[in-house]
């Protein structure tokens, strides 16, 4: 058991946790943060309260926000302000299909009394060495340029998902993992590029991490147009719904749908004969795993 808090460094931005060692910040305090540059000012957002998980590794809060380290900061946020109006112009100057997407600011590294860090997005490879002695001469610092891809743009920018919900990639999400067209197949989910891509333009992350519970319910489910026995009767599944864990069936006496929970369901007594017949063993996965002749493709 442990305390843990959490902050973000800007307001509806992503949250970082940490160990708030001996402070005791509330929310809304203005609080430093450990990083690789020193520690920055961020805002409490969760207050510190105790878990039961093993919360090992955290970084320590280093305290409570001075005035001196607010002051620095609207600092570094002006500098930020004013680096990026000076990079857009520059741009635009020397006609680079180039969007800036952030800016960071450093001024307490110990090879360069300033750097500036410009994160931009470019649909190709852009030559910009001309345009970054010329904002070294502008703004009087070290000038580093990163281009970054779709996701990286969206996990910085922020935004709403089609769940109507932050983007994954700005709160929670640490790693981008590859994401497939067939992970959205094994969820039925339409192939129209609309429907299942999120504000990026790219596959959405939470096809990835939602795939296994789709993969399990369709290892021990019966497929589409199998016949099978409910509790109301025989029928022919027509419908998987995998949130329920529910199997939707047409049944055969009335041609009514039904939900019926995916442990209700059976094979039919055929398909129990022919298994035994063939020396299979007959136990619940062999009943409700057999695929129709002509769905022997995913193709």
């Amino acid at each position: 058991m442990g305390m843990v808090m959490a902050v973000a460094f800007e307001r509806y931005g992503r949250l970082y946790y940490l160990d708030p060692g001996q402070h005791q910040p509330r929310v809304g305090d203005k609080v430093l943060v450990p990083t690789d540059d020193g520690p920055e000012v961020a805002e409490c957002i969760w207050a510190p309260q105790y878990v039961t998980d093993d919360i090992g590794g955290l970084p320590t809060l280093a305290g409570l926000a001075s005035d001196d380290d607010l002051t620095r900061d609207e600092a570094n946020r002006r500098r930020r302000a004013e680096a990026k109006m000076i990079a857009r112009r520059m741009i635009k100057k020397h006609e680079l299909p180039m969007k800036i997407v952030g800016i960071d600011f450093v001024d307490r590294r110990a090879d360069v009394d300033q750097l500036i860090i410009i994160y931009f997005s470019a649909p190709h490879r852009v030559d910009f060495r001309a345009l970054v002695r010329e904002l070294a001469r502008e703004l009087r610092a070290r000038i580093e340029l990163r281009q970054l891809g779709a996701r990286d743009e969206a996990r910085l920018q922020g935004g709403i998902g089609p769940c109507g919900r932050d983007l994954c990639c700005a709160t929670f999400l640490k790693d981008f993992e590859p994401v497939s067209v067939r992970m959205a197949k094994d969820q039925d989910l339409p192939l129209n590029p609309l429907k299942i891509s999120g504000a990026c333009g790219r596959l959405m992350c939470c096809l990835k991490y939602e795939h296994p519970l789709y993969q399990d319910f369709k290892s021990t489910a019966p497929a589409y147009g199998s016949k099978v026995e409910t509790p109301e009767g025989e029928g022919t599944v027509v419908g998987h719904n995998v949130p329920a864990d529910k199997v939707v069936v047409r049944l055969s006496s009335n041609g009514r749908r039904c939900a019926c929970p995916k442990a209700d369901v059976c094979g039919s007594r055929q398909e129990y004969e022919q298994a035994v017949s063939t020396g299979a063993r007959p136990t619940a996965d062999v009943e409700i795993t057999t695929r129709p002749a002509d769905e022997g493709s995913d193709e």
